[in-house]
């Protein structure tokens, strides 16, 4: 079985609720608080690049306080 890794992004998150002294289950929360779903499984499958949700991506974001992460463009030949 092929373990999934963290993408750039759910590193930082990661990183910044150790930093900050807080559980996933608190960023959870201020997420539904926002009126969107989240839960522990969803979480894991945007920290590790599985599923796509700009929606909660900017919540956690704005929550931490991050910045957004830059755009890429892939058709550079």
């Amino acid at each position: 079985m092929d373990s999934c890794k963290y993408t750039d992004f759910g590193l930082c998150v990661k990183t910044e609720l150790l930093r900050r002294g807080l559980e996933q289950n608190w960023l959870i929360a201020e997420i539904k608080a926002r009126g969107m779903y989240a839960d522990s499984g969803y979480l894991y499958k945007i920290f590790t690049g599985q599923r796509a949700a700009p929606k909660v991506v900017a919540a956690i974001q704005e929550i931490l306080d991050l910045l957004p992460e830059p755009v890429t463009n892939d058709n550079t030949e």
